[in-house]
């Protein structure tokens, strides 16, 4: 396996590989990693995400998975990085971590099949798919806003190349405890089979990323927590909540709310006051 990164180094974007506690240039330039300015590991043109994945996940929500997977869109413009702040608008409460594997494409990729999708991917990284259920009530359908808010799509802190994502453990912890703690094996589809699937009607480009879904237990978090996300060979991204410096403007737009939806979502609840169990939105 090899793990490059994007950094910003004395103002320009480089990539640089890790050295012990050093990130080395390609140009021989060393930055400590603890001192290194990161960026996300690749430039998407688009950040595509499943749902429902991860068994525990489903039994959580005591709901049933669909026959196939379905997905949202977050949009480039909440790409955050490693180490990089993780806003909370003012107004807002109900801000929840979820940690991920993300499939960074690596060839103009369309209509193959799961067998042909590795030789498409470029590597994987970690993400944090954060979600502001205060906007779940307007955006559950589309996650818009929910998923996809400035500073919610941190990943990182490299890209690895050839590794095996069979068997390999995720984490996510918040001031240093275990908050979710699971597998690739409890993945209902595969990172190669979520490609295909994606790519028989869009067409994926290099850099472009895809969330592969979290396990249980997604919980909110609070301004100055600290949340970090590790991936067995893929290293760990942290990133820090702080409040926004504006709040959430009462003048236009729906407003956060607090229903049973939200709270249910938010706080890992089941779904039983809609008087249905259909598949939850992720």
């Amino acid at each position: 396996m090899a793990e490059v990164r994007r950094i910003l180094l004395n103002g320009s974007v480089t990539t640089a590989s890790l050295d012990g506690t050093d990130l080395v240039a390609d140009d021989g330039r060393r930055v400590s990693e603890a001192d290194a300015v990161h960026l996300p590991p690749s430039e998407p043109s688009k950040i595509l995400c499943v749902h429902l994945n991860h068994v525990s996940r489903v039994e959580e929500f005591q709901v049933s998975l669909p026959p196939a997977p379905t997905y949202f869109h977050k949009p480039v413009s909440s790409l955050n990085s490693h180490r990089g702040d993780v806003v909370r608008p003012d107004r807002c409460r109900w801000l929840n971590y979820e940690g991920e594997i993300v499939i960074v494409i690596g060839e103009v990729c369309r209509n193959i099949s799961p067998a042909e999708a590795g030789d498409y991917i470029a590597g994987y990284t970690i993400g944090n798919d954060f979600g502001l259920h205060d906007f779940r009530d307007t955006d559950a359908g589309s996650m818009l806003r929910v998923k996809g808010s400035d500073t919610l799509c941190p990943v990182g802190p490299g890209l690895t190349t050839d590794w095996d994502f069979h068997g390999k453990s995720i984490r996510t912890l918040v001031n240093g405890d275990v908050a979710q703690d699971g597998t690739t094996d409890e993945m209902t589809w595969d990172m190669h089979y979520l490609v295909a699937d994606l790519a028989r009607t869009i067409t994926l480009v290099p850099g472009d990323m895809v969330f592969s879904g979290t396990p249980a237990n997604s919980r909110p978090v609070q301004p100055g927590d600290v949340v970090t996300v590790e991936v067995e060979g893929l290293g760990a991204l942290t990133n820090t909540i702080v409040a926004g410096p504006t709040p959430i403007r009462d003048d236009c737009g729906a407003q956060p709310t607090e229903s049973e939806e939200v709270l249910s979502t938010a706080l890992g609840g089941d779904w039983e006051f809609r008087g249905v169990r259909g598949p939850k939105r992720g």
